[in-house]
């Protein structure tokens, strides 16, 4: 993010000038509107999100906009600035918490939340909002005159890990604020993602079909594997997009289009075999001296998309007739799970045990044949609505949700403009060219006469084992010993993320002949493996939040230290902490050393004097 660091000195009282807002006379037209209402805001802030635009594409703008909300709303300014600023090319998580967090200790220094509204103004944004009656300051509602419990929801500030899932988003009031992926990392990305991620229209849908993109590449990358825990795993991945109904998850079709081709050639070779398996059968039937020839053996079925539809024995043969390959790809998430609930659809087992690539066997009964795929190489992208996730996976130690990345979607309210972009080529095209890019990668790596083996550099080992040892204390402190199987699976798709990116890499060098079959990660793909994840764990822990619990109890032991940081609410003050320390038998100084010893782990972090935030 190339905008300044914050220089406090910069904003030093001056006899000068007090206000900065005084030179700002285009500011004065905004006297009648209504401001410091949490509902014009968010208003506005929808209008801005509806057409990517960044209003403050400059450092000083950027600071106002962080003044202006940090005097309106405090706190619960700081989702608002991240929504704000996202679109600004190099926007960083880091850097903009950073920011806002120099903001509220300065003050503004008389900038006030019209600011907001000039920089919109500026930018061509409609800013005329219905009159809400008298404005609420949301940094007065922690007063002795109102509990901070009695906040309504839409002067709340959004908690990425609360809210009941099935009614996240419904008219964008409730919407949540849950982190996009960093666009910093579009830029270093390989080059047939780069073409993905250009044809988006937000940073939701950037996230949309860079993700989908890896997971449909994660079922044909042939010939590459790496070593983790000691053990073989391949690229494939699992992801299920989460989203109301017409909230963009449609755009995944155009995913879809970029293995087709793949598909297609397989499922032409098939029908050439078929054909061949034919003549040769009838010619087999014909022949009177059967002992002097061989009957033909049908050819496998082959093809790439394997239906969710599908029985347990037939779903493993499809896989054992493709070389133990293939990928599941269901826009309807309930799909799956309504074949899980039929008498023979269940393979739910056969699911979780392919992700590491455990032994499968079934029975055929039609041959009295018992077949075993010794590495199942499968790959899943689904998508659906919060309901379809419940029926899919019922309670939150079901072992297909730590299985899966999740990408959350909140619904928008927004029309958007259907006709933009409608001078150039269809998408459908635009993927297609990109589908045949990759065909080629697809068909060199296949044509390997060795295998190609990934793997991290020491450094890139040291530092993967550190974000993970800090991510599971920190997660494991939260939810307990049911969400630690997410973080270690996260882990493993972690280190199959940056196998594919770097893979995708290969298309540049001619011939691949030239490698000498060690594929070493390199720094800016283990980077972006690790930023997307960092990302995609928020959104892991959203839908976690609102699945049932099968257990309740599933930290019987858990002492009173790991108790108070679970009691804690999201953000709170010494006052707080120690009256929930003292409900449960905690000592003040006991309580105190605690809640450093958080801060040290950083389980939780200081936001000002006194004041704390998980």
């Amino acid at each position: 993010m190339s905008k300044k660091t914050f220089n406090p000195q910069d904003w030093a009282p001056s006899n000068k000038l007090k206000s900065p807002l005084k030179n700002l006379s285009n500011l004065n037209n905004l006297d009648k509107i209504t401001v410091q209402t949490t509902p014009d805001i968010e208003e506005i802030t929808k209008r801005i999100e509806s057409t990517t635009t960044d209003i403050a594409p400059n450092y000083a703008d950027w600071r106002d906009l962080g003044f202006a909300l940090a005097d309106a709303l405090g706190e619960s300014g700081r989702n608002y600035y991240h929504r704000l600023s996202r679109f600004y090319p190099s926007y960083s998580q880091n850097e903009t918490d950073k920011q806002f967090d120099n903001c509220l200790k300065s003050h503004g220094h008389g900038i006030t939340i019209k600011t907001l509204y000039h920089l919109a103004k500026s930018a061509g944004i409609n800013i005329s909002v219905p009159n809400h009656g008298n404005p609420i300051n949301p940094k007065n509602h922690g007063s002795d005159n109102q509990s901070s419990d009695n906040i309504t929801k839409s002067s709340k500030s959004p908690n990425p890990l609360s809210g009941d899932l099935g009614e996240i988003g419904d008219n964008g009031e409730n919407s949540i604020f849950i982190p996009t992926i960093p666009q910093e990392v579009h830029s270093n990305l390989p080059d047939l993602l780069k073409q993905v991620i250009s044809k988006a229209d937000s940073p939701e849908d950037a996230d949309l079909l860079l993700l989908g993109a890896m997971t449909v590449f994660s079922a044909c990358l042939p010939n590459i594997y790496g070593l983790y825990n000691q053990c073989e795993v391949y690229p494939n991945l699992f992801l299920f997009v989460v989203a109301k109904a017409s909230a963009g998850k449609g755009r995944l079709s155009l995913c879809r289009r970029l293995v087709a081709p793949i598909h297609k050639h397989l499922r032409e070779l098939y029908a050439i075999e078929k054909e061949q398996y034919e003549t040769d059968l009838q010619r087999y039937a014909t022949t009177k001296n059967k002992e002097d020839v061989t009957k033909p053996q049908e050819p496998p079925l082959r093809t790439l998309f394997i239906p969710a539809n599908n029985s347990a024995t037939g779903l493993f043969q499809l896989l054992k007739e493709n070389e133990e390959k293939g990928l599941i790809f269901e826009t309807e998430g309930d799909t799956l799970s309504q074949t899980f609930k039929s008498e023979h659809g269940n393979y739910s087992d056969g699911f979780r045990k392919a992700f590491h690539h455990e032994p499968i066997s079934y029975n055929r009964r039609k041959d009295r044949e018992f077949v075993e795929l010794a590495h199942p190489q499968l790959s899943a992208l689904l998508s659906g609505t919060p309901k379809q996730v419940l029926s899919l996976i019922p309670d939150s130690e079901n072992g297909l949700f730590s299985r899966f990345l999740f990408y959350y979607i909140n619904l928008q309210p927004v029309w958007k403009n259907v006709f933009a972009g409608n001078e150039n080529a269809p998408l459908e095209y635009q993927f297609d060219r990109i589908a045949s890019d990759f065909q080629t990668l697809f068909h060199h790596l296949q044509q390997q006469p060795q295998r190609l083996r990934f793997a991290l550099s020491t450094q890139q080992q040291e530092q993967f084992n550190a974000y993970f040892d800090s991510t599971q204390q920190q997660y494991h402190s939260q939810f307990g010993d049911s969400f630690i199987g997410t973080v270690r699976r996260l882990g493993l798709s972690t280190f199959r993320i940056s196998m594919i990116l770097t893979t995708l890499r290969l298309i540049n060098l001619n011939p691949l002949d030239s490698l000498n079959f060690l594929l070493v990660c390199n720094n800016t793909d283990f980077n972006t493996a690790l930023t997307i994840t960092k990302a995609l764990i928020h959104h892991a822990a959203l839908i976690f939040q609102q699945l049932p619990t099968e257990t309740p109890e599933h930290t019987p032991n858990i002492n009173p230290q790991q108790r108070l940081l679970q009691s804690l609410p999201q953000e709170f003050d010494r006052k707080k902490y120690l009256e929930i320390a003292k409900t449960l038998n905690i000592p003040d100084k006991t309580a105190e050393k605690q809640i450093e010893r958080y801060l040290q782990s950083n389980l939780i972090e200081r936001i000002s004097h006194g004041n704390y935030r998980k």
